[in-house]
């Protein structure tokens, strides 16, 4: 196998420039670079020159031998000035040692599950980890890369090999008088296994909290749509004026409130007369973003918005405004007045949607294969076959597997772990 090389640290400049170095080759690494191979897992401060003797830096090196590393293999790390001339010398120095090549994105972590260091849950924790902007993901980003679900699902397949194996006994002995049929015992545990996996479908969608809480924002042109979206980013990202059909097409604005993240949706004003080609096409478009927001603010005539939406009353500082009989909220987004009550009442309703302290949330290709896992579990429960039975467990079993990589196909590796940037 190649020995792979790359910046695992920030873009230089920087204060401190990290290069890893992980392969069978990493040694030979440290012997042209170094002159010779530092004390296992002890920093050294060493002066870095290339093949030709030309010094390079002045830099602390370690070196990691394997299996017990990061990646599974051996590996070595300079800890470099962090300019860019610096870098880029030692990394073409690198380049010129034989068996070392630059890194793949996200090659780095694809060795630690090859090798067994990660499984495939926690590999997906940590590309989220790496993207996470506020605190709530930074958590739950954290509890899937520190093996949450991992052990969870490890947890059910040992269930689900004591209850396989109760099914094989049936079938190895069903002519023998001493064995009967499955025990109550049995169905009960395959209930409440299938009800383990259904409690767990209730976590959060991944997707919610990578890409924030969406929250559109609806209703008739001049409703106070964009003003309500300057003042909920805290920024002058939409255009706002008097003119009717201003905003003709959809923006959208991510932020945190209180650690939650957010995704509003500002979009052209809802009205069936006067809009123009272009317009109506905006107005298609907001119909789309109505239809995929997880919360959708309504600062039209009350009554009239979607089903499930939330009454907003906006400009309340204007007499001439038209009034609402119960709005869930009444807003001045040019005076701040109900500013705060809207703000806290969508962390609120976005808590529900976000993983709880500690929890995990669940990538759509994990809550499919937890789905089909349930349903093919009660399935089992009125199965009375035990050939059968034993088959379904099986393909249980395997959708376990493929959970956390066990036994993957390349085209979700190579999804997944292009998420990553080169040097992780």
């Amino acid at each position: 196998m190649d020995t792979i090389f790359a910046l695992s640290s920030g873009a230089p400049p920087a204060g401190i420039g990290v290069i890893r170095v992980s392969g069978p080759a990493a040694r030979d690494a440290l012997k042209v670079l170094v002159g010779c191979v530092p004390a296992a897992r002890q920093a050294k401060l060493a002066r870095l020159r290339d093949a030709d003797g030309d010094p390079l830096d002045t830099a602390i090196v370690l070196w990691f031998p394997g299996p017990g590393t990061a990646t599974g293999e051996d590996l070595a790390e300079f800890h470099l000035h962090g300019g860019r001339a610096v870098v880029s010398a030692v990394e073409s120095a690198l380049g010129r040692v034989a068996g070392l090549r630059r890194a793949e994105p996200g090659e780095f972590t694809r060795r630690a599950f090859i090798n067994g260091r990660i499984d495939l849950a926690e590999a997906e924790g940590l590309a989220d980890l790496l993207t996470a902007e506020t605190e709530m993901q930074r958590r739950a980003a954290l509890a899937s890369a520190g093996g949450a679900l991992s052990r969870r699902i490890e947890a059910w397949r040992v269930q689900l090999l004591s209850l396989s194996a109760q099914v094989e006994a049936v079938l190895d002995f069903e002519d023998e008088d001493d064995v009967g049929q499955l025990s109550r015992d049995f169905t009960r545990s395959l209930c409440n296994l299938a009800l383990e996996i259904t409690d767990t479908l209730a976590a959060p969608a991944a997707e919610v909290l990578r890409e924030g809480y969406r929250v559109a924002l609806a209703g008739p042109p001049n409703a106070g749509k964009s003003t309500l979206f300057n003042a909920l980013v805290e920024s002058e990202a939409a255009i706002t004026a008097a003119i009717p059909g201003t905003t003709r097409d959809v923006l959208t604005k991510p932020v945190a409130i209180g650690g939650i993240p957010f995704l509003f949706v500002d979009m052209a004003g809802l009205r069936s007369q006067g809009a123009d080609e272009i317009e109506a096409a905006g107005i298609a478009r907001a119909h789309d973003e109505i239809a995929r927001a997880d919360l959708v603010l309504w600062l039209g005539p009350e009554g009239e918005g979607p089903a499930g939406c939330v009454e907003v009353e906006a400009q309340c500082d204007r007499t001439d405004r038209e009034t609402k009989v119960q709005p869930t909220y009444r807003v001045s987004a040019l005076t701040g007045e109900g500013l705060g009550s809207l703000k806290d009442g969508l962390m609120e309703r976005a808590r529900q949607s976000m993983p709880r302290p500690g929890g995990f949330a669940l990538s759509l290709r994990q809550r499919e294969m937890l789905a089909s896992a349930s349903q093919a579990l009660n399935s089992a429960q009125q199965e009375r076959d035990p050939l059968c039975l034993a088959e379904t467990l099986r393909q249980v079993r395997l959708g376990f597997d493929r959970l956390v990589g066990r036994s993957s196909t390349e085209d979700v590796l190579d999804a997944l772990f292009g998420r990553f940037c080169i040097g992780k």
